[in-house]
């Protein structure tokens, strides 16, 4: 099982789109996919469904060791997407540091995750490295940063990458994937100088090839609950999360399965 965490520095960068629909290509080359919510916000369960404010999720196991996995997965139309919403839990210090019990609570989860046959892990997570995004990066296999193509976004990420290549004294097996350039609209001249600015900045190893453009029909998706690759007119922003999922396998060096 392989366990990849979408964290960014700053929030409104598209963490939660990307995760959706990254989860959505997984499940759609044949991967038994787990998405999961641990950003307290629940962006993922209020995009995906309505009721995800009733329904324990990952803060719950976090916060108690008697809760059962299992009642956890929400299960979704595909039979290879399953999904953990965030939950009830509010006991989480979002401003702690490292916490050794939080992080063993972590681990175990994602040894339940292994354990029930999953082989991709998504996470969503909330904005910065402190907190419960830490202690999930401190167990996870992989991370990749989504960064909205703005000027003033793109000045933050070698902070970002510093941060995590000092986190990794604490997981020597994560692998910084790259930043994910979001909401890109080469139209617009400040817009496609601050991706290519950051293609310039950084190796080319630690930015994606592919990246987000900026769509309406991520709304549309987020309204109705789905993501946006069963959109009619969605076929280039399909093609977009395939390529991501390709690009992500190779770095990863993990097969792609048959359906």
């Amino acid at each position: 099982m392989t366990s990849i965490v979408v964290s960014s520095q700053k929030g409104g960068v598209g963490k939660t789109t990307v995760s959706i629909n990254l989860a959505f290509a997984f499940a759609r080359a044949g991967w038994n996919v787990l998405l999961v919510d641990s950003d307290p916000q629940g962006s993922v369960g209020l995009s995906l469904t309505r009721q995800s404010r009733k329904l324990l999720g990952f803060f719950d196991y976090i916060g108690d060791e008697k809760q059962r996995f299992d009642k956890l997965v929400v299960p979704t139309r595909m039979n290879t997407l399953s999904m953990i919403p965030a939950g009830q839990g509010e006991g989480y210090e979002l401003g702690g540091g490292y916490d050794e019990s939080v992080a063993d609570r972590v681990k175990n989860f994602l040894g339940d995750v292994e354990s029930r046959g999953y082989d991709i892990c998504i996470m969503d997570s909330a904005a910065g490295l402190f907190g419960i995004t830490r202690d999930v990066l401190v167990s996870a296999d992989a991370v990749l940063v989504p960064q909205q193509a703005e000027p003033l976004g793109i000045r933050s990420v070698p902070k970002m990458l510093q941060g995590l290549t000092e986190l990794r004294a604490n997981n020597t097996k994560l692998s910084i994937l790259g930043v994910l350039l979001t909401m890109v609209q080469r139209e617009l001249e400040e817009s496609a100088e601050a991706a290519d600015g950051l293609r310039e900045l950084l190796p080319a190893q630690l930015v994606m090839k592919q990246e987000v453009t900026r769509d309406g029909l991520f709304l549309k998706a987020s309204s109705k609950g789905v993501p946006v690759g069963v959109l009619q007119g969605s076929a280039r922003l399909l093609n977009t999360f395939d390529d991501l999922r390709l690009e992500i396998e190779s770095k990863l060096g993990i097969s792609q399965k048959l359906k």
